[in-house]
């Protein structure tokens, strides 16, 4: 077997650092927000488009993941790229990108229950990164391909989320993106 890629941290990349949140809010899901995290995490590529973002596991079992498996993920256009679970905890998990994947960073997936709402989950994906490189940069950033392209697979992931709980969604998926150093809110 080959020895597991270097992570790729975003002190690394290329271009403006960005932090961007994903988030869905749903009530009175089939089930507890622990359980539902856990269905996730058996089957992450069932919530993620196929034509986006397609995730397989390439380090690791077969079974839920766990800190050290390894997805393979092929993305819409030339963005190909690979993460590592860093992180597994009670309400999170955590993926870092890999040598070569087209950002530098971390991206975090949670479920907790909602903190006003009674009976209601918030599902979100939260991630720090900037671009691998130069040309992955004014690719992403400068022309907008990799954004939009980001920004559907995040939405697609959290609506899917939204659907298996069986609640009812309070709102469409809410995004937020900051960039870092000019304080810019999208």
């Amino acid at each position: 077997m080959a020895m597991p890629k270097p992570e790729q941290p975003a002190s690394t990349g290329s271009g403006p650092h960005f932090e961007r949140r994903y988030w869905v809010d749903v009530q009175h899901p089939r089930q507890p927000a622990d359980a539902l995290l856990r269905h996730i995490e058996c089957h992450l590529p069932d919530f993620s488009s196929d034509l986006l973002a397609d995730f397989e596991k390439s380090r690791g079992t077969e079974d839920c993941l766990a800190v050290g498996d390894e997805y393979r993920i092929k993305i819409l256009g030339p963005w190909n790229g690979e993460v590592r679970v860093t992180e597994v905890g009670a309400d999170f998990f955590e993926l870092a990108t890999l040598e070569n994947h087209p950002e530098a960073g971390r991206i975090r997936f949670s479920l907790r229950p909602h903190a006003t709402l009674p009976d209601t989950v918030r599902f979100e994906i939260h991630s720090w990164a900037r671009s691998r490189d130069g040309l992955v940069a004014f690719a992403y950033d400068t022309l907008g391909l990799g954004k939009r392209v980001q920004q559907q697979t995040w939405e697609v992931f959290c609506q899917r989320v939204a659907d298996f709980s069986g609640g009812l969604l309070l709102g469409p998926v809410q995004v937020e993106t900051i960039k870092e150093g000019e304080g810019q809110v999208d």
